[in-house]
């Protein structure tokens, strides 16, 4: 028993060591940054041990902007895209024929590079000297003067990163969605047929609660994956997007670190932190709320 022991731990070993060097050592080297007062990175030196980064942090306007972006790109694209998802899987799983070519097409932007798709879009929202763009075509059929969704107002900009944000995580939502439906045992929508219970009451009773599993992995990812957002935003806006006023909580990150504000990893470790904090909290709400309604 001991020597299944040893060589189970001697398999484990190249992933420990490579989770411990890439994961733990710099989670913990973050931890410690975040809380040395005026690091010095040349000559490796601070002044003391306290909260001067999380108040420098907290009372930076570049960095509340930042949370404010972040925290309306969360709230609207992970709904949103969940429940888009979702419709398209339904209808996905209630055809026969083409069903595995549509999945391959609506797959597609999955495996697309993400900062070619952000030059697709910038191309169709953004104006120029000889064309207001296609979205702009498209809102003058309905009458819709001309929007500036790259250099506009804040709410422009806005919906164009909401847009692209929705349009690059769908894919996958969908392909784990129309797997899930595809899985749910049909003996429950015979049953159903059978007592003659209506199709919102058969969604609303069978479907969503026995794929409430995959739903919940699907909103739990979306979050996470939305609170670290930052290519997207540099795939429509560029690199300074300070000057665009659409700068992330990992965008505010790299700036401290690499951009022309670069060089206090102090500040970018507390920024980190406060994101480590936030999304832990909104994880833990979540598994507290899966207990009540996910279907084990």
């Amino acid at each position: 028993m001991e020597q299944k022991s040893r060589k189970g731990w001697l398999y484990l070993l190249p992933a420990m060591v490579f989770l411990g060097l890439f994961m733990v050592y710099p989670l913990v080297d973050v931890f410690i940054y975040g809380f040395e007062e005026q690091f010095n990175f040349a000559s490796q030196s601070y002044t003391g041990i306290g909260l001067f980064n999380f108040s420098y942090v907290l009372h930076d306007p570049y960095f509340m902007s930042a949370v404010k972006n972040t925290f309306i790109l969360v709230i609207i694209t992970v709904p949103l895209s969940t429940g888009i998802a979702l419709l398209i899987s339904l209808g996905l799983t209630s055809v026969h024929r083409l069903r595995d070519l549509y999945q391959t097409v609506f797959f597609l932007p999955y495996v697309t590079n993400t900062l070619a798709i952000g030059l697709v879009f910038m191309i169709m929202f953004k104006k120029t000297a000889y064309s207001d763009g296609m979205i702009n075509m498209l809102l003058g059929i309905f009458g819709i003067s001309p929007i500036d969704f790259m250099e506009g107002p804040y709410w422009a900009k806005m919906f164009a990163l909401c847009f692209y944000t929705v349009w690059i995580v769908m894919p996958f939502k969908i392909l784990i969605l129309t797997s899930a439906l595809m899985s749910v045992n049909q003996d429950y929508y015979n049953a159903a047929k059978i007592d003659g219970t209506g199709k919102w009451r058969t969604f609303r009773k069978i479907t969503l609660p026995m794929i409430s599993p995959s739903v919940f992995y699907l909103v739990i990812t979306g979050f996470i994956g939305a609170f670290k957002a930052y290519s997207d935003a540099v795939a429509l806006f560029g690199i300074d997007l300070n000057a665009a006023g659409m700068n992330t909580i990992v965008g505010y990150v790299y700036d401290m670190l690499y951009g022309n504000s670069g060089g206090y990893p102090s500040y970018a470790s507390a920024a980190a932190l406060i994101l480590f904090a936030t999304v832990m909290t909104i994880t833990v709400i979540n598994m507290i709320v899966r207990r009540k309604y996910v279907y084990m």
